[in-house]
């Protein structure tokens, strides 16, 4: 005797669905594999310290780039240019090629910068607290070090007693721009909180 097994609508959809979530997680590792990763090793504090390019663009610092470091910097496969830069050092510039699915290692290696300029000894002290913590700092367009290094107990960025154009930046975020005149041989505590939203401005 044959019997018809009557397969409930749930059922189908359940089914439907669970397809769709394969598929699109094996969509993702396709699109992921696609891509390579760039991490760095750096001797020195200030190595560390040192903002990351790649291709023109802001990623963060490369302590954060390192093996094991709190984030990835993932590139398409190819060709990429990829730039550090520290506060009174020279810019560090490389072209690396990138494979889907590997790494690539960078060591940064900074050579002091002899025709750096440091403030005197009526010099503004600015205490910065910038969140995210990772934005990139400039001061008159001179790219002076990450969010990071100017907030807390211990960390300030020291200027001559002039007007300066202060600017934060960090991808996905609104740039804030300011002119600033700090009094000499006093300390500015400023909070800067960059907005969500195009970075127009870059």
């Amino acid at each position: 005797m044959l019997t018809a097994r009557v397969v409930h609508p749930w059922t189908i959809c359940a089914v439907v669905a669970a397809l769709f979530c394969l598929a699109s997680v094996r969509a993702q590792e396709g699109a992921a594999s696609a891509f390579g990763e760039v991490r760095f090793s750096a001797a020195s504090a200030d190595e560390r310290d040192a903002g990351v390019w790649a291709d023109g663009k802001y990623e963060g610092y490369v302590k954060e780039f390192k093996f094991r470091g709190k984030r990835s910097l993932l590139l398409p496969a190819g060709a990429h240019e990829i730039t550090i830069k520290q506060s009174g050092y020279e810019d560090l510039t490389k072209t690396v090629t990138v494979a889907a699915g590997q790494f690539q290692d960078i060591d940064v290696s900074l050579v002091p910068n002899p025709k750096a300029i440091y403030p005197g000894a009526d010099r503004a002290e600015l205490r910065l607290d910038i969140r995210p913590k990772n934005a990139a700092v400039f001061v008159d367009d001179m790219y002076v070090g990450h969010g990071s290094d100017f907030g807390g107990r211990y960390h300030s960025l020291f200027v001559s007693p002039e007007k300066h154009q202060l600017k934060v930046t960090l991808g996905g975020y609104k740039t804030y721009q300011m002119q600033i005149e700090p009094p000499p041989n006093r300390k500015t505590e400023m909070k800067i909180t960059l907005d969500l939203g195009d970075d127009s401005s870059k």
